[in-house]
């Protein structure tokens, strides 16, 4: 009986850290998406792919605080390399996309595919490409007609899928939706992830004008999908490397990758999508 009331206080402990820490990100992210000019927005979001790419060195084997500081100090000079090339940028982002296709398409025939993943430098150049096309995605996104309202969506619809498939697969899963890589994921908790995108944010899309009905229910379903594969690849990754989360800078969520994996995957294809 101690052990399982041990167990429990454990349980609502992660439970309200994993909210104050939702709910603080929540804030930080309104705040800079909706006041802060330009520079600052890619400047506080740059920082956030530093933040992660120091977190993806990792996966990729590199364990030494001097390897992982190399590993970020190169994404920054390609940021800094890639804002002389803004004319290529949609481009490369779509690109990006057929990477992300890739990833995704291992993770159903994993793990057949999974030695490549083993690889240190695949795994390092995976990051870079894909933390550099989510930085300056995001920077597209946020210059198009009506960007700040684009980036908030995006960041709503990934935050309600991970809510919706946290909270009911725990209520209700029994179906493992990737047992191989995440046995912890359900169908019935992805499933719940995307009726909850389609309740929140549908919505705000159809009222604000952006799109109409058919086209905000089209646009949410395909987003809400890629969502729920950007989590499972990273989770592919740490299966891989063995890794059981990403860092530890957020109480409740694990790494800031665990908390970002989505958006780093949906903000190319929603770029693609609308810009």
């Amino acid at each position: 009986m101690p052990s399982a009331n041990a167990a429990s206080v454990g349980v609502s402990s992660m439970l309200r850290n994993r909210v104050y820490t939702a709910l603080a990100l929540a804030a930080a992210a309104a705040m800079t998406i909706f006041w802060a000019p330009f520079w600052l927005f890619a400047v506080i979001f740059g920082v956030a792919c530093c933040f992660a790419a120091y977190e993806w060195a990792a996966l990729a084997g590199w364990q030494a605080q001097g390897e992982r500081l190399y590993y970020v100090a190169s994404l920054v000079v390609l940021m800094l390399l890639s804002l002389a090339q803004q004319a290529y940028w949609f481009e490369i982002v779509v690109l990006s996309c057929f990477v992300w296709l890739g990833g995704f398409l291992s993770i159903l025939v994993h793990p057949r595919t999974s030695a490549i993943y083993q690889s240190r430098w695949f795994i390092a150049s995976l990051g870079w490409i894909l933390l550099l096309c989510a930085w300056f995605s995001l920077l597209t996104l946020f210059q198009i007609d009506n960007g700040r309202l684009w980036v908030f969506w995006l960041f709503v619809l990934t935050t309600a899928t991970d809510v919706g498939a946290f909270f009911l697969g725990r209520a209700f899963g029994q179906h493992a939706l990737a047992p191989k890589i995440s046995p912890g994921k359900t169908r019935e908790g992805a499933g719940g992830g995307l009726m909850l995108a389609l309740i929140v944010c549908v919505p705000l899309l159809f009222l604000s004008g952006a799109l109409d009905f058919y086209a905000s229910i089209g646009l949410t379903i395909m987003m809400s999908i890629v969502s729920i594969f950007g989590d499972l690849f990273e989770s592919l990754l740490k299966r891989v490397s063995g890794i059981k989360d990403s860092g530890a800078l957020l109480p409740g969520h694990g790494g800031l990758l665990d908390r970002i994996d989505s958006i780093i995957a949906v903000v190319p294809f929603l770029v693609w999508s609308v810009a």
